[in-house]
């Protein structure tokens, strides 16, 4: 039965002569050229009105959403102080670090707590990575005036001074002895 399925089909169907379809060009080839030329100028002008679409509402978006992002880390990098494990406190000083470049900064992470919390992580350090990036973070802070009073009335003087001084990193020294020169001048 498959055999006699299999004649048929290679007789009668398969065996046609296949029938040459003329097409008709109802156009000249320029008015194509014409056409395709068009073509491409649209998608190129529809491909940059959805990139300008596409820029100008990620501009709105991050236009919206970035302020709160500043306080909201500044926040975090004051809760991270915090922490027993110095590593997180290393981290948060450096957030503070980098974050105190203007006046208003450092004085809205002195008002977080930020500059009282320094001063505790200073004062508990045991290593000298831990006190160099306290140090770092309170020479960034104290470059404001309004902020080196209220790191003085918090005490900043003494535990300073206390820091104990560390023979492997200058650093610290450089920042301690900047640090002490900075509230000297603010006492005259």
């Amino acid at each position: 039965m498959r055999t006699l399925a299999a004649r048929i089909c290679s007789t009668y169907l398969y065996r046609r002569n296949p029938v040459k379809v003329q097409s008709r060009k109802f156009s000249s080839s320029f008015h194509t050229r014409d056409q395709r030329s068009l073509e491409e100028e649209a998608e190129r002008k529809i491909g940059w009105m959805l990139k300008l679409l596409f820029a100008g509402t990620a501009t709105i978006v991050a236009y919206q959403f970035f302020p709160y992002l500043g306080d909201n880390l500044m926040q975090q990098s004051v809760s991270l102080l915090h922490v027993k494990d110095p590593l997180f406190k290393r981290m948060g000083a450096s957030r503070l670090a980098r974050f105190a470049i203007d006046d208003e900064r450092r004085m809205k992470i002195v008002e977080m707590g930020g500059g009282q919390e320094l001063l505790n992580m200073l004062g508990a350090a045991k290593d000298d990575r831990t006190r160099k990036e306290a140090l770092k973070a309170l020479a960034a802070i104290a470059q404001s005036d309004e902020a080196v009073g209220a790191l003085y009335q918090a005490g900043a003087i003494s535990v300073i001074r206390t820091t104990p001084d560390s023979v492997e990193d200058t650093e610290i020294e450089t920042y301690k002895l900047n640090l002490l020169r900075r509230f000297r001048d603010f006492e005259i």
